[in-house]
C-alpha cells in the first residue's frame, strides 16, 4: 500500500514585525522600562516568525512546536494590537500551496494587511506539517500509530476551523488552498487516514472481525465523501484523485474480507462466498486502474487465497446458496476519530511574550474613562474659575477694596500698589507681547504639518484612481477612498480644532488692545502710577465706620474662598486612579466591557466630594456678593460725592480690571502655547501615520502591478480561433448524453509517453460507386450518390479531437462521380495536389474528359465555404 496523503505547505514572504511594532508601542506607551520591554518582545516575535516561516522545515515535531508557537503567539496579541490597513499595517503575502492560481482563477499570490490572514495561513502550514510528519511515521509499532492518528486528527481540526473561519477572518475571497471547500475536503480526507491508522492497528492487535471490518467500513466511508467532494472541483492536485477512489475500494474490500471471517464463523458459507467476490472484485478494480500509486498484490493474494479456499469447501462439503451482492446485508460502521479542535495555546511550551501588555479593548476603554475623568475635572474646574471671575468683577465694579483703603485721597491704595507688583513680578506688557507674538508661528507650524499629511493621501489616492481607472477589475484591493476615511474624519477634525483656536487667539487680541494701556500703567512705578491718579478730597469721617467694618469682613470672607478654591482645583487635578485593574477583571469575568457603566460608578465614588465642595463654595459666593453689593450701597450714601471723587474712584476701577484682565490673559496665552505644542505632538503622530499607511500603499502597489505584469504576459497574444463544425461535431452528429452517475476516478499513467493519433478507417466503396466509376459518362446521365464516408479534411484523422494549434481553412473539392479528382501535375511543382496521400480513397484510374464539366451535386453539407464556379479548359 502507498504513502498516505500529504499537504504541501504555503509559502510567506519576510516580514519585519518589529518596527511597525515597536512605532505603535513608542506612540501608544509611555517611555521607561515598560516600553522598553514591549519593543524587545516585539523583535522577539520578528525572530519567532523567521524561525516558522523563514526556513525550510523538517518533519519533526520540534519544527511544528515552532509553527505552533508562532500561532498561539499571534493568538495572543491580536487583541492587543490594532492591525488594519490604516493603523497598525503590516502586509502579509503568502502563495498557494497548491500553486493552482491564474489571473482568472484566483491569485497564485495573495498579500493582505490582516492578522486573521496570518493567523489562517500560519494554522493551514500546522495542519500541513502534521499530515507530513503522520505520513513519516513507523506504522509498524503502536508509537508510529499513536502518533500518526494523533497528527491526523490535528490536522483535521485544523482545516476544519480554517474552514469555518476564513471568510470572516480575511473579509475577501481567498485563494484556492485555503478556500472553504479545499479545507473541508483536506479535513475530511486527514480524518479518513486517521481512521485507515486505528484499522492498521485493530489489525496488527488482532482484534475481532468484526470490529475491524466496522472500522474499515467507516473508513472507506470517510474517502468516499472526500473523493465526492473533490470530484467535480479543481482545487486540489491531480494526483489525490485516483488515490482517494483506490483507498476508498480498498478498505471496502477488506470492510468486506473480515466480514467474510464473521460470516464463515457464524457458518454462513455462502455470504463468505459472496463477500470475497465482493472484495476481489473491488481489489482488481484497484490492479487494474491505480496500480501506479497503490500496491495492493498482497491484499489481492490473500482475498484471493481465501475465495478459492472457501469456494473449494462450499462445492464440497456445504453446498450453500451464494447470495447475490445486493441481497448482502449492509456492515456496520465504528468511528474512532474526530477532528482535533483548535484551542489556544496549541503549544505547551507557550509562553506569551506580551503578558504585561494590556489587551487593546482595555487600553480603548481606559482612554475614554481618562477622557470622561478630564471632561468632569474640566467643567468643576471651569465653574470655579467662572464664579472666581465673575466675583473680581464685581469687586472691580464697586471698586473694592480700594475704595475703603483710600484715606487720605492722594496716595495709591494698597490694594492697587499689590496688584502694580504682582503685574510686574510676571513681566509686565512684554510678557503679553511676547506671548502673543510666538502665537502666529505656532498656529503656522501646525498648519503645515497638516497639510503635509493630507498631501501625502491625496498623492496616494490620485495614483489608486489612476491605476484603478486603467486595470479596472483587476485592480483588486481596498479603494483608497475607503480606506482613508477614518484618517480624513481625523484630518478634518483637526482642521476643526485650529480654527477654533484661531477664533479664540483673535479674541485674546482684542481683549489685550482694549486693555493695554491700563495693564501698561500698572507696569510703572508707584511714583508715575500715583500720578496718573487723580487726587480728591479725604473720607477720613468713613474710616473706622460700622458698614465699612462690614465690607472689610465680607472681602475678607471672599478671599477665603478663592483660596479654598485654588486649593480644591489643585486636589482634583492630583487624584489618579488606574482603572486597568478594573477593565481587566470585567474582561476576565464577562468577556466585555461595559465601560461606560464601570467609569460612570467609579468617577461619581471618586469626585462626588469635589462636586458637593465645588457647589457648596459656589452657594457661599453668591451669598457673600449679596451681601456685599448691599453693604456697599450703605457705604455709598454715607460717602461725600463730588466730581474729583468720581474721576479716582473711576480710575482705581479701571486699575483693578486691567489686573484681573492681565491674569486672565496671561493664563489664556500659555495654555494656548501649551495647547499648540501639544497639538503639534499629535499631529506628528498623525503625519507618521499617513506616512506609514502611504509607504504600505505604495509597496502593496508595486507588488499587485508586478503580479498584473506577469499575469497579463503570460496571456495569450492572439485569441482562439473557433473550429469548424465539421471538426467538433461527433460523427453523430449529437452530443453523447451526460451520465447522470458520478465519474470514476480518472487513471493518471504517470511517465507515459504520449500516443500518436487514431489511424483513419480505410475507404469504403460500395458496388454502386464502382459500377457507376466503370459507366461512360454524359450530360443526360444522373450520377449516382456518392456511397463512401464523407470526405475528411487533410491533416484530420477519423477521431473528432480538435487540433492543439489553430488550422487554416480547408481548400476546396469539387464533387463529381465518387472516383473523380482533376488532372495530376508533377509533385514538384503542385505541393498542394489532392492525391493518393491526401483523398480519403484512392484516385479513379477514369480521368474526365478535357473541357468537360462535372455533374452538378448538392453542396456538402456543413461545408463552410460556397460552391467554386467552373471554368471550362480552353
Amino acid at each position: 500500500m502507498t504513502n498516505f496523503i500529504s499537504v504541501q505547505l504555503k509559502k510567506a514572504s519576510e516580514v519585519d514585525l518589529a518596527k511597525p511594532l515597536c512605532k505603535f508601542i513608542q506612540q501608544s506607551y509611555p517611555g521607561g522600562d515598560a516600553q522598553a520591554e514591549h519593543c524587545r518582545a516585539a523583535e522577539e516575535l520578528s525572530k519567532l516568525r523567521k524561525s516558522a516561516l523563514g526556513r525550510p522545515l523538517d518533519k519533526h515535531d520540534a519544527c511544528l512546536d515552532t509553527l505552533q508557537r508562532y500561532y498561539d503567539q499571534l493568538c495572543s496579541i491580536e487583541p492587543k494590537f490594532p492591525f488594519s490597513e490604516n493603523q497598525v499595517c503590516v502586509t502579509f503575502t503568502w502563495k498557494d500551496a497548491f500553486d493552482k492560481g491564474s489571473l482568472f482563477g484566483g491569485s497564485v499570490k495573495l498579500a493582505l494587511a490582516s492578522l486573521g490572514y496570518e493567523k489562517t495561513c500560519v494554522l493551514f502550514n500546522c495542519g500541513a506539517l502534521a499530515s507530513q510528519i503522520a505520513a513519516e511515521q513507523n506504522l509498524d509499532n503502536d508509537e508510529g500509530l499513536k502518533a500518526a492518528a494523533k497528527h491526523y486528527q490535528f490536522a483535521s481540526g485544523a482545516f476544519q476551523h480554517i474552514k469555518d473561519t476564513v471568510l470572516s477572518a480575511l473579509n475577501r475571497e481567498p485563494t484556492v488552498d485555503i478556500s472553504p471547500d479545499t479545507v473541508g475536503t483536506l479535513s475530511l480526507i486527514m480524518l479518513a487516514q486517521a481512521q485507515e491508522v486505528f484499522f492498521l492497528k485493530a489489525t496488527r492487535d488482532k482484534m475481532k472481525d468484526g470490529i475491524i471490518a466496522k472500522l474499515a467500513n467507516q473508513a472507506a466511508d470517510y474517502y468516499g465523501d472526500a473523493y465526492k467532494q473533490c470530484q467535480y472541483k479543481d482545487t486540489l492536485p491531480k494526483e489525490v484523485f485516483p488515490v482517494l477512489a483506490a483507498k476508498h475500494c480498498i478498505m471496502q474490500a477488506n470492510a468486506e474480507y473480515h466480514q467474510s471471517i464473521l460470516a464463515k464463523q457464524q457458518k454462513k458459507f455462502g455470504e463468505e462466498i459472496g463477500r470475497l467476490q465482493h472484495a476481489a472484485d473491488l481489489v482488481k478494480t484497484v490492479a487494474s486502474r491505480y496500480d501506479e500509486y497503490i500496491n495492493v498484490k498482497d491484499l489481492v493474494d490473500k482475498i484471493n487465497r481465501a475465495l478459492t479456499a472457501a469456494k473449494k469447501d462450499n462445492d464440497f462439503i456445504y453446498h450453500d446458496r451464494v447470495p447475490d451482492l445486493k441481497d448482502l446485508e449492509p456492515i456496520g460502521k465504528a468511528s474512532l476519530v474526530k477532528s482535533t479542535p483548535v484551542v489556544v495555546p496549541l503549544s505547551q511550551k507557550f509562553t506569551d511574550l506580551f503578558e504585561k501588555m494590556v489587551p487593546l479593548q482595555v487600553q480603548q476603554s481606559v482612554s475614554v474613562y481618562n477622557q470622561r475623568k478630564a471632561d468632569l475635572v474640566n467643567r468643576l474646574i471651569a465653574q470655579m474659575r467662572e464664579a472666581t471671575n465673575l466675583a473680581n468683577g464685581v469687586l472691580a465694579s464697586l471698586n473694592l477694596p480700594a475704595a475703603i483703603e483710600d484715606v487720605s485721597g492722594d496716595t495709591v491704595p494698597q490694594s492697587i500698589l499689590n496688584k502694580s507688583k504682582s503685574v510686574i513680578e510676571q513681566g509686565g506688557i512684554q510678557t503679553v507681547d511676547q506671548l502673543i507674538k510666538d502665537l502666529p508661528e505656532l498656529l503656522q507650524r501646525n498648519k503645515e504639518i497638516l497639510d503635509e499629511s493630507l498631501r501625502l493621501l491625496d498623492e496616494e489616492e490620485t495614483t489608486d484612481n489612476e491605476l484603478r481607472t486603467k486595470f479596472k477589475e483587476r485592480w483588486q484591493r481596498t479603494p483608497s477612498i475607503e480606506l482613508y476615511k477614518p484618517l480624513r474624519a481625523e484630518g478634518a477634525n483637526f482642521h476643526s480644532i485650529l480654527n477654533k483656536a484661531v477664533q479664540a487667539d483673535g479674541q485674546v487680541r482684542e481683549c489685550y488692545q482694549s486693555h493695554r494701556d491700563t495693564i501698561a500703567l500698572l507696569c510703572k512705578p508707584e511714583a508715575e502710577l500715583n500720578a496718573a491718579i487723580p487726587s480728591a478730597n479725604p473720607a477720613k469721617t468713613l474710616q473706622g465706620s460700622e458698614v465699612v467694618n462690614v465690607l472689610r469682613t465680607l472681602l475678607s470672607g471672599l478671599d477665603e474662598v478663592k483660596k479654598e478654591r485654588e486649593q480644591l482645583e489643585n486636589d482634583m487635578k492630583a487624584v489618579n486612579f488606574d482603572m486597568t485593574s478594573k477593565f481587566l477583571a470585567a474582561l476576565a469575568q464577562d468577556g466585555a466591557i461595559n465601560e461606560e457603566a464601570i467609569s460612570v460608578t467609579e468617577l461619581d465614588r471618586i469626585y462626588g466630594s469635589y462636586t458637593q465642595k465645588v457647589q457648596e463654595s459656589l452657594k457661599k459666593q453668591e451669598e457673600l456678593l449679596k451681601n456685599i453689593q448691599n453693604a456697599h450701597q450703605d457705604f455709598s450714601k454715607m460717602k461725600q460725592s463730588n466730581n474729583e471723587s468720581n474721576l479716582r474712584e473711576e480710575v482705581l476701577k479701571n486699575l483693578a480690571v486691567a489686573n484681573d484682565k492681565f491674569v486672565e490673559l496671561v493664563a489664556n496665552l500659555k495654555e494656548g502655547t501649551k495647547f499648540y505644542n501639544e497639538l503639534t505632538e499629535i499631529l506628528l503622530k498623525f503625519q507618521n501615520k499617513c506616512s506609514d499607511i502611504v509607504f504600505a500603499r505604495k509597496t502593496e502597489r508595486d507588488e499587485l502591478l508586478k503580479d498584473l505584469q506577469q499575469s497579463i504576459a503570460r496571456e495569450p497574444s492572439a485569441p482562439s480561433i473557433p473550429l469548424p463544425t465539421y471538426q467538433t461535431t461527433p460523427a453523430g452528429g449529437s452530443k453523447p448524453a451526460a451520465s447522470s452517475t458520478p465519474t470514476p476516478a480518472p487513471r493518471t499513467m504517470v511517465g507515459a509517453k504520449p500516443q500518436p493519433p487514431a489511424r483513419p478507417p480505410p475507404p469504403v466503396i460500395s458496388a454502386a460507386s464502382s459500377s457507376s466509376a466503370s459507366a461512360p459518362s454524359g450530360p443526360a446521365t444522373a450520377p449516382a450518390a456518392p456511397a463512401a464516408v464523407p470526405p475528411v479534411a487533410p491533416g484530420v484523422g477519423a477521431s473528432s479531437t480538435a487540433p492543439s494549434q489553430a488550422q487554416g481553412p480547408p481548400y476546396p473539392t469539387y464533387p463529381g462521380f465518387p472516383g473523380y479528382c482533376q488532372m495530376p501535375m508533377p509533385v514538384g511543382y503542385n505541393p498542394y495536389m489532392y492525391g493518393q496521400y491526401n483523398l480519403p480513397y484512392a484516385p479513379s484510374p477514369v480521368f474526365q474528359n478535357p473541357g468537360q464539366p462535372p455533374y452538378p451535386t448538392p453542396q456538402q453539407p456543413g461545408y463552410p465555404f460556397p460552391q467554386q464556379p467552373y471554368y471550362p479548359q480552353q
